[in-house]
């Protein structure tokens, strides 16, 4: 589903967009790779989508929960992670599968 346009993204900073329903963190990795996660932390649902992306880390702004954004797992505890979803460029418009 289309969700954006590639001129939307910057590198290290994330944008919220919403896909079948569903809240999606989009972020442009510093390679200049998209990663797409669901936007909302497991921990108390503070957006994703808000915080940083410092190498491939993001980092919750409510309380610092952080996840790996290729793999959405917690570079800490493996147990916690959250959903990624795959991620196309066509063009000047990014998709995002769902």
């Amino acid at each position: 589903m289309r969700v954006a346009r590639w001129d939307d993204l910057v590198p290290g900073r994330g944008i919220v967009v919403i896909a079948k329903g569903i809240r999606i963190a989009l972020f442009l990795h510093e390679d200049g790779t998209p990663y797409a996660l669901r936007n909302q932390c497991p921990h108390m649902g503070g957006e994703l989508g808000e915080g940083e992306l410092r190498g491939d880390i993001v980092t919750c702004p409510w309380h610092g929960w952080r996840f790996d954004v290729k793999t959405g797992r917690n570079p800490s505890v493996d147990l916690v992670a959250v959903r990624t979803f795959p991620v196309k460029v066509e063009g000047n418009d990014v998709y995002v599968g769902v």
